[in-house]
């Protein structure tokens, strides 16, 4: 099977391809990367019809060249991605966090939701069933710290941030960047904590494995 990952930001893709060597190494991937979506997404503060159109063009991209599913892998962009699966129904096309979404509302009831890209805590919290109880907290410089090459700097960001979450029945990590501070995380606090990635892998490989 031919998985196009379409990214937003340059983070993401060393996360979701180690998810698929562990999970399932057969899947070919196909990677996409546009950053000025993330940089005018939020330079935006919200999304517009252009940055939909922008989604369904990168759809019919990937499409044209055989993928036999899509997964977009920045959290911030629900409309945009739910208009390309319209367009390519009943090809499997997957948002970022649905999986991890799902996954999180069978874990608890009360979801501790952590991100680094404060656009992320608007779109996302909606997605969520209403039978979740959900926390939302930014970790406050972690994707700077990343995008300056401090993986380590990012990581305890993340880390303190998710004191606040230790409550939470689960802490679920929104970004695909975050998920190499899961360990970390879960080992601060001993709640179980989902990334977006494996869950995408998963789901992905039971829909077309």
């Amino acid at each position: 099977m031919r998985i196009a990952l379409i990214h937003a930001l340059k983070h993401s893709i060393q996360p979701i391809e180690s998810s698929f060597a562990r999970l399932w190494p057969e899947a070919r991937l196909m990677n996409l990367l546009d950053d000025s979506l993330s940089a005018d997404v939020a330079h935006d503060g919200r999304l517009t019809d252009v940055m939909t159109e922008r989604f369904l063009a990168l759809g019919r991209y990937v499409v044209s060249t055989g993928a036999d599913a899509i997964l977009f892998t920045c959290s911030a962009f629900g409309p945009c991605i739910e208009a390309v699966a319209r367009a390519h129904a009943p090809m499997p096309v997957l948002k970022p966090n649905e999986a991890m979404i799902e996954q999180a509302a069978r874990s608890g009831r009360k979801v501790g939701l952590l991100s680094t890209f404060p656009p992320t805590l608007v779109s996302m919290p909606r997605e969520f069933p209403t039978s979740v109880e959900l926390v939302p907290k930014l970790a406050e410089g972690a994707l700077a710290a990343l995008d300056r090459g401090d993986r380590a700097e990012h990581d305890h960001l993340v880390v303190d941030a998710s004191k606040d979450l230790r409550d939470c029945d689960v802490i679920a990590l929104a970004q695909y960047s975050m998920a190499p501070a899961a360990s970390a995380v879960e080992q601060a606090w001993g709640r179980p904590v989902l990334t977006t990635p494996d869950s995408a892998v998963l789901k992905l490989k039971e829909l077309l494995g």
